[in-house]
């Protein structure tokens, strides 16, 4: 009885294995599904950012730096006060580098020096030039008066004798007058000379006195009382002491209106075309997770940055925040939902749900134990979900997997591929008629 009841469990236990084993018209029951959900749906952008204030007043490098007599295109910045201290009108902010504006000077002075001394070598030099010219009239005008003496005496001469002394008189006449026009002409070279020569000492001067103008202002103060944030060097760092500022991108800090604050944010180049101004955003301070505020996208960038190390681009996008809170600082981390629409009364399913080759998007429908490869038309999405604007009815079951042999399977409802084609058609030639 014993084996005759053995013998009937493990016929039993066969029986169900062979049954387990034995497959079936599909294997759909081995995958996840979700049903198609009819009602309002929120497209929305995640992103990350950084507080910033919408005004501010920049404290910038001394004007006197600017002057064209000083050739000193970048300064180091000695000394800055610690970021975050309040300051009065008139504090002190940054020293810049005495040293560098020290060597300027020096050199400055030398130069002058020098164009001091061709000055005086320029007017010594005309005074003697102009004395030997003087000289050399002098010198002339009496030879033409012994020679005019001697044609008088000549009267009594032969013909000969008087038409020599005669050529003497005309020759003496001449020479004096070459020798006048040469004493005019080398007055005017000498005094363009040392018209010069003080034209560069004025100009060594000027120098000299701006530079001596910069060194005097090489302590930075704040124009205004405030919060002293640091400015961003040409690479994008922030400034601190060792930094280096250059004449075309003079701000060292800025004194923030902390009324007025913005979110700094930037956007994958693939969600970019979703963001508009005017559109709705939710701003999380990562430093008071108790805190939401509401905000407005206030501009969105034309061209795209190069993430560094990547080759993926964002787009800079601000976000006034409403409202004010003491608490807020500029360079704290913002957590960012910007609303890119809001639909009411429409389909909608996972993303999971989603399959799409070159060309098409499609869905799998469970139809008993079966499925069928359905064409679809998606709409926009968020980050969970997509609207399904054709191919799909409400509460109609899709897998969220792909079956194994999803490439046996035909697409079905090929008509929404060629209207989605044929709208495109019709967009493009819109757009090129324009």
């Amino acid at each position: 009885m014993k084996k005759k009841n053995i013998i009937i469990l493990l016929a039993a236990i066969i029986t169900v294995l062979a049954i387990a084993l034995i497959p079936g018209n599909s294997d759909t029951d081995n995958y996840l599904y979700t049903k198609v959900q009819k009602g309002d749906f929120i497209a929305q952008v995640y992103s990350t950012g950084q507080l910033q204030t919408e005004n501010s007043e920049l404290i910038v490098l001394p004007k006197e730096m600017s002057s064209r007599n000083i050739d000193l295109y970048e300064i180091k910045v000695s000394s800055i006060v610690e970021e975050g201290t309040v300051v009065d009108s008139g504090g002190y902010v940054a020293t810049l580098d005495h040293a560098a504006v020290e060597e300027l000077r020096t050199k400055a002075e030398d130069e002058l020096e020098t164009a001091l001394n061709a000055y005086e070598d320029a007017k010594i030099d005309t005074n003697l030039n102009l004395s030997t010219l003087r000289d050399e009239l002098l010198n002339a005008d009496v030879d033409l008066e012994e020679k005019k003496l001697i044609l008088e005496q000549s009267i009594y001469e032969s013909p000969a004798v008087k038409r020599q002394a005669s050529l003497n008189v005309e020759r003496a006449q001449r020479d004096l007058e070459q020798k006048k026009r040469n004493y005019k002409l080398k007055q005017k070279q000498d005094e363009f000379k040392v018209f010069r020569a003080w034209e560069n000492v004025k100009r060594r001067q000027d120098k000299v006195d701006d530079i001596e103008k910069l060194f005097n202002v090489l302590d930075v103060k704040a124009p205004k009382p405030g919060m002293v944030i640091y400015s961003y060097d040409r690479f994008g760092k922030k400034i601190k002491a060792g930094s280096s500022i250059i004449r075309w991108r003079p701000q060292i800090a800025e004194l923030p209106d902390l009324s007025t604050m913005l979110s700094k944010t930037f956007i994958n180049e693939i969600d970019i075309s979703r963001i508009k101004v005017g559109q709705r955003a939710q701003i999380g301070i990562d430093a008071f997770p108790e805190k939401s505020f509401q905000g407005v996208v206030t501009s969105v960038a034309n061209i795209g940055q190069v993430i560094p190390n990547g080759d993926a681009k964002v787009f800079e996008v601000s976000i006034k925040i409403e409202g004010t809170d003491p608490d807020l600082r500029p360079a704290m981390t913002t957590s960012n939902i910007i609303q890119t629409a809001q639909l009411t009364n429409v389909l909608y399913a996972p993303l999971e749900c989603i399959f799409s080759n070159d060309t098409l998007s499609y869905v799998f429908i469970k139809e008993g134990n079966d499925y069928r490869k359905q064409i679809i038309q998606p709409g926009i999405s968020n980050e969970n979900q997509i609207q399904l604007l054709n191919g799909v009815m409400e509460d109609e079951i899709l897998l969220m997997n792909q079956p194994v042999d999803a490439d046996k399977k035909p697409f079905e409802g090929m008509a929404i591929y060629e209207r989605i084609k044929n709208a495109e058609t019709d967009t493009l030639n819109t757009e090129s008629n324009n």
